[in-house]
């Protein structure tokens, strides 16, 4: 059974920061392209970074420069560094998992909730 969990959300005032993490269990991570997504109230879920099986990453261009996304293997771990967060940030912070040529293997977890207060 496939295992997604989020950790490391929270409250944080604008200008701060907070590292996001995501481990994965049941699957061979190293197959998987990741991505951290995020879900405001009443709006619709966006992508904020992915990194792919072999570490390119892609970020959203509203977090270029801010966020950080990284994985680790030996730990089946995904994280997401972010800094400079703002008040409009705030969301659930979901984690998403597709194997390589399978995009039938898709995996959410539960996300985590982040909230900027100004």
């Amino acid at each position: 059974q496939v295992h997604l969990v989020e950790s490391g959300g929270g409250l944080v005032q604008a200008g701060g920061s907070l590292r996001l993490s995501c481990a994965a269990s049941g699957i061979i991570f190293s197959r998987y392209r990741l991505g951290w997504y995020r879900q405001a109230p009443g709006k619709e879920r966006l992508l904020v970074a992915g990194i792919a099986s072999g570490g390119r990453t892609n970020y959203a261009d509203s977090v270029k420069g801010r966020f950080t996304i990284s994985r680790d293997n030996s730990k089946n771990t995904v994280y997401l560094q972010m800094n400079s967060l703002k008040p409009e940030e705030t969301a659930v912070y979901s984690c998403n998992a597709v194997e390589v040529g399978y995009a039938s293997h898709d995996y959410w977890g539960q996300g985590t909730q982040v909230t900027v207060s100004s």
